[in-house]
C-alpha cells in the first residue's frame, strides 16, 4: 500500500536535495584549499571514523573490497579531479548521466529491457550534455568533463556490484565499510601523487574544516540518513523523482555563490539532460541500488 507523504516528509527530502545540490560549489571550495586525492582521502577517513562505531561486521567482508575501489576510491577521485578544472554547475548536470549509464549496464548484465521510451530519454540526456560540451569554454579540451562522465559511469558499475551481492545489505554498514576500506587506498594514492597531506594542506584554514564538516555531517549523515528513511517508508516512484532537483540546486547555488556563468546552451542542455534522465528515473533500471541513489 502506498503511503502519502506528509508536509514534514516533503520538507525533509527537499532539504536533502538542497544539501546535495549545494555540495557541488562546496566541493569546488574544498578543491581550492586541498588537492583532489587528498580531499577524497580526508573525506573518507572522516566518514570512516564517524560510522565505524555503528557498522555491523559484514558476513563476507572481502566482497566489499571491490566496491570500495569503485564506489569509494575511483568514483570520487575521478569526480573531484574533474571538478578541479570544470565549473560546478556543469558537473552537477553532467554527472546525472549516471542513471542512463546504469540503464545501459542493466541491459548488458541483467538483460533489463530498455524500451523505446527509456532509449529516447537516454539519447536526449546524452545530447543535452553534448550541447554543453560544445560551448566555447571547452575549446581548451574536454578532459575534465570526460573525468566527470567517467565518474558517472563508475557509479553505475558500482550498482552492478551491489546487485551482485545478492542479499540484503544494511545500508549504513555498507557505506561505513566502503569508507573504511577505501580510506587506506586513498592514503597511498594521495601520498604517491600529491605528497604529505600535512604539508599540502593548510590545516589552520577554517575553510578546510568547514568543507569537511559539510561533507560528513550534512551530505553523509543528514543527507543519507533522511534519504534511506524515505526509501524505507515510501515507494521508489514517490521518492526518486526528487533527485532531479539536485542539479537544479547545484546550478543555482554554483551561479549564486561562485559567480559561475549560466549560458543559454547550458540552460537548453541542462533541461534536455534532466528531461532524459527523468524518463530513466520514472522507468528506472532495476540495477539502481538504494545504497547509491541520490547525492555525490
Amino acid at each position: 500500500m502506498m503511503h502519502a507523504m506528509k508536509p514534514l516528509d516533503w520538507a525533509g527530502v527537499l532539504a536533502v536535495m538542497v544539501v546535495w545540490g549545494l555540495n557541488f560549489p562546496i566541493v569546488k571550495v574544498g578543491l581550492s584549499v586541498m588537492p583532489p586525492f587528498t580531499f577524497v582521502m580526508v573525506r573518507f577517513l572522516a566518514v570512516a571514523v564517524m560510522l565505524a562505531p555503528f557498522v555491523k561486521w559484514p558476513r563476507r567482508p572481502w566482497r566489499l573490497l571491490g566496491l570500495s575501489v569503485t564506489l569509494g576510491a575511483a568514483h570520487f577521485s575521478l569526480m573531484f579531479t574533474g571538478m578541479q578544472r570544470i565549473d560546478a554547475a556543469t558537473a552537477s548536470i553532467a554527472v546525472q548521466l549516471q542513471v542512463p549509464f546504469a540503464a545501459l549496464l542493466a541491459a548488458l548484465f541483467f538483460k533489463d529491457k530498455l524500451g523505446w521510451r527509456r532509449l529516447t530519454g537516454m539519447a536526449i540526456a546524452f545530447a543535452g550534455v553534448g550541447l554543453i560540451a560544445g560551448e566555447p569554454r571547452f575549446q581548451g579540451g574536454l578532459g575534465p568533463l570526460l573525468l566527470v562522465l567517467a565518474a558517472a559511469c563508475v557509479w553505475a558499475f558500482a550498482n552492478i556490484q551491489i546487485k551482485a551481492l545478492g542479499e540484503d545489505v544494511d545500508i549504513w554498514s555498507l557505506n561505513g565499510w566502503v569508507a573504511i576500506m577505501a580510506a587506506p587506498q586513498l592514503v597511498v594514492v594521495a601520498l604517491m601523487t600529491e605528497g604529505n597531506p600535512l604539508e599540502t594542506v593548510d590545516w589552520t584554514n577554517l575553510a578546510v574544516w568547514g568543507v569537511l564538516a559539510f561533507q560528513v555531517f550534512l551530505v553523509v549523515i543528514f543527507g543519507y540518513g533522511v534519504w534511506y528513511s524515505m526509501m524505507r517508508r515510501f515507494s521508489v516512484n514517490q521518492v526518486m523523482p526528487f533527485t532531479l532537483l539536485v542539479p537544479v540546486f547545484g546550478v543555482l547555488s554554483s551561479v549564486t555563490l561562485l559567480g559561475e556563468r549560466f549560458t543559454l546552451p547550458m540552460f537548453i542542455g541542462g533541461i534536455a539532460t534532466l528531461f532524459g534522465v527523468g524518463v530513466c528515473v520514472l522507468r528506472r533500471p532495476k540495477v539502481v541500488a538504494d545504497a547509491t541513489k541520490g547525492g555525490m
